[in-house]
């Protein structure tokens, strides 16, 4: 057993054996037939042929999340379709001999073969590099596949799912997510999967908070036609879901601008450096073919191949995921100086292009550790805003990325996968520990940050120009759910005028090269299929997002898409109670579970579902999601949401600064002025004697702030007192 040091615990690493024999897994041909499971796997097979994983016994530190008070804020070309290419050798003069596996970290520690590892790595380990028991289970005759293809099919950018509507039997459906680095669709492939949405899915197309779409509804039996069509139309689901890097984020914008273009030929080089290559992807769907237009960057392939600080897994088809990838799933997004249309501190790696003086990319700055999952109830788990690791000229980005994945790959934990995110390794271990980890990977230091701008949240809605004489326009769509009338209305226009069209991570559409000539044609058929004009759609919902959550998504704990228009409307009903003008909005985001798949974390007012009609109130993001928002009060019925909202919007409209925030005031005032404006509202506002129908709050009921409470003070916030005195006085 492996020894347990105080206040430590045992995680595994997928570091490679040292060892000079080969691992069987690691040298399995990519031709073996998709019918015939690997060695270790066929019966008759003994125990002793299993492959073995080595891991590194770790401390790993278990900081408790010390409540919301501690949380400080951390401060146009067509997307190529992306090939799989053959593994390298290692170079000559770097790396490992072709004859070994090269151990790239600490030795092997005494008992670490009996380290608890989840059943997902058992799966991935055994699977012959995403495709066994896949493979067979797509072609059995059941509705839907066993746990460890659910587990594989992600990869391949699906999950399985049932309808949670549906009472007393199970209904079996997939959800497919494409993958679209900086949320570039061609024309051709827009139009597929509009068509594949009506004859497969459930008639609507999905735009997600990713840049990409969803399908949903697809039959077990449809799933190849669709995939396939999918690939052969200059599209592709691989890596879209599971423990890799998911899709790539970049601003939407068509703009020809050199830091926009950067930014998304950037994205998606990265996009390609860290595409799986095994050659699985296309053995199952298109049964081995080889669909390519587009050749990679030299770049990327060199970057791929290099070995000289021991990243790569000599000779496999993985050469950087190995047989294990990684420990959870991964999100990159790039971007423009300024420009955060991208959420870019709340990806595990967040790229920022410099530029000097005469506006020419120079190099990046890099973000580190951000992510949104939490699980209620367990304050060891939390959103985290990414730090600042450090500078790298440009033409070492693809490097230094893939040196800071690799140290995820080897220290990320594989025993628990609530904490196997980068950001609770940033967390555990300090920026600088992790700085020092991904240099020996990386090969040279991270140099320091470089100053920037002050972060705006860019929606790239209505007309704009490109900058080549044409025009864009980007097309406000609720939840990012295209259906209905605007579905056959977006086809038309996009097919009749051969336009490409960008996601926006906004779930918006942008309709991309446009010419002057058809603008009125175009405003008028979007008008007319119910998609207006920002200006004329209410401030709220242009900000506001929705993960999909029931009846599909098996983690929801209540609604989000289907509730967040109702919501909407009740807000702005409370704005027009207190006095807030319609041209006034907050940034609202709603998610059916804790996941955080819609962001909830870094909105001015986030609804979190923790049970069946009940949120989690979360307050203090700002309009350009540059700050963590807080836990307010949880168990909120959905019948209650006016009871606790409108105190709020009362103090903040009293209360706040001159063209101060909703996001900004909660944030700069104490929870427990929040909490007893709260309770001093429901008060003042109820003469009958009779029980409030506001929420009452005790006076000793104060969540802590970052900057009047002490973290360990029993006593009334002194700052709430006297506002309770002032609120008493004005009534």
């Amino acid at each position: 057993v492996a020894r347990r040091l105080p206040n430590k615990a045992p995680y595994p690493s997928s570091r490679p054996c040292e060892a000079p024999a080969r691992r069987p897994h690691e040298h399995i041909s990519c031709a073996r037939s998709l019918a015939t499971p690997p060695p270790h796997l066929r019966p008759g097979a003994s125990s002793s042929s299993l492959p073995a994983m080595s891991a590194a016994v770790g401390g790993a530190e278990f900081h408790g999340f010390p409540g919301a008070a501690a949380q400080l804020p951390r401060s146009r070309m067509l997307g190529r379709p992306l090939r799989v290419a053959p593994p390298a050798a290692a170079p000559a003069g770097g790396g490992a001999p072709s004859g070994s596996i090269r151990a790239v970290s600490a030795p092997l520690k005494k008992d670490a073969s009996v380290v608890k590892r989840s059943k997902v790595e058992i799966i991935k380990e055994k699977s012959n590099f995403l495709r066994y028991p896949l493979n067979e289970e797509l072609v059995s005759e059941t509705p839907n596949i066993n746990e460890s293809a659910v587990q594989l099919i992600k990869f391949h950018g699906s999950y399985q799912q049932t309808d949670r509507d549906v009472r007393g039997q199970k209904n079996y459906s997939f959800m497919l997510r494409t993958k679209n680095p900086c949320g570039k669709v061609p024309n051709q492939l827009y139009l597929a999967m509009d068509t594949l949405a009506d004859e497969f899915g459930i008639g609507t197309l999905r735009l997600t908070t990713r840049q990409t779409f969803q399908l949903h509804g697809i039959l077990k039996k449809n799933l190849k036609t669709v995939i396939s069509t999918v690939i052969k139309n200059m599209g592709s689901t691989l890596g879209a879901c599971g423990d890799l890097n998911r899709n790539v984020l970049a601003p939407a914008a068509p703009y020809v601008r050199k830091d926009i273009l950067f930014a998304q030929q950037t994205a998606e080089n990265i996009a390609a450096l860290l595409t799986p290559q095994s050659g699985a992807y296309y053995d199952l769907w298109v049964d081995g073919e080889k669909i390519m237009s587009a050749e990679e960057p030299p770049e990327v392939t060199k970057a791929r191949n290099d070995n000289s600080h021991g990243t790569n897994f000599p000779d496999s088809p993985e050469p950087i995921y190995g047989t294990q990838y990684l420990p959870r799933k991964f999100k990159i997004a790039v971007t423009a100086a300024g420009d955060n249309s991208v959420d870019i501190l709340t990806n595990d790696i967040g790229v920022v292009v410099v530029s000097d003086d005469a506006g020419e990319p120079v190099g990046f700055n890099i973000y580190v550790g951000g992510g949104m999952g939490r699980t209620h109830r367990v304050e060891t788990t939390f959103p985290r805003l990414a730090d600042p690791l450090g500078y790298v000229p440009k033409e070492d980005i693809l490097y230094a990325i893939k040196a800071i994945v690799v140290t995820q790959r080897e220290n990320g934990r594989r025993d628990d996968r609530k904490y196997s995110r980068m950001k609770y390794l940033i967390d555990r271990w300090g920026i600088d520990k992790f700085r020092a980890e991904a240099e020996k990977y990386y090969g040279k230091k991270f140099e320091s940050f470089r100053p920037l701008p002050e972060w705006q949240f860019n929606s790239y809605l209505g007309w704009q120009e490109q900058g080549d004489g044409k025009l864009f326009y980007g097309v406000h769509v609720d939840n990012g759910r295209v259906g209905g009338q605007a579905k056959k209305t977006l086809r038309q226009i996009i097919e009749k005028y051969n336009l490409d069209v960008s996601i926006t991570p906004n779930q918006n559409l942008i309709l991309c090269g446009i010419d002057q000539a058809w603008r009125e044609p175009i405003t008028t058929a979007l008008a007319q299929a119910g998609l207006l004009e920002p200006n004329d759609v209410d401030p709220l919902n242009l900000t506001a997002m929705a993960c999909p959550a029931l009846p599909l998504c098996p983690l929801a704990q209540t609604e989000a898409e289907r509730g967040i228009l109702p919501i909407l409307k009740r807000i702005r009903a409370v704005f027009d109670k207190v006095g807030i003008k319609d041209s006034e909005s907050v940034v609202v985001r709603i998610t059916g579970c804790p996941n955080g798949c819609a962001r909830p974390y870094m909105a001015e007012l986030g609804f979190v579902g923790d049970g069946p009609k009940s949120y989690q109130i979360w307050l203090g993001g700002t309009p350009n999601q540059s700050t963590l928002a807080e836990t307010f009060m949880n168990k909120v019925k959905l019948d209650d949401i006016e009871k606790v909202l409108e105190p709020l919007f009362a103090y903040w409209n009293s209360t706040r600064q001159e063209g101060e925030s909703f996001g900004s005031f909660t944030n700069r005032t104490c929870r427990a002025v929040l909490a007893a404006a709260n309770s001093q509202y429901a008060l003042t506002h109820c003469r009958t004697g009779r029980e409030s129908r506001y929420p009452r709050m005790k006076k000793g009921f104060y969540l802590l702030c970052r900057k009047s409470c002490s973290a360990t003070s029993k006593r009334p916030c002194p700052t709430s007192l006297a506002s309770l005195r002032r609120m008493s006085a004005r009534e």
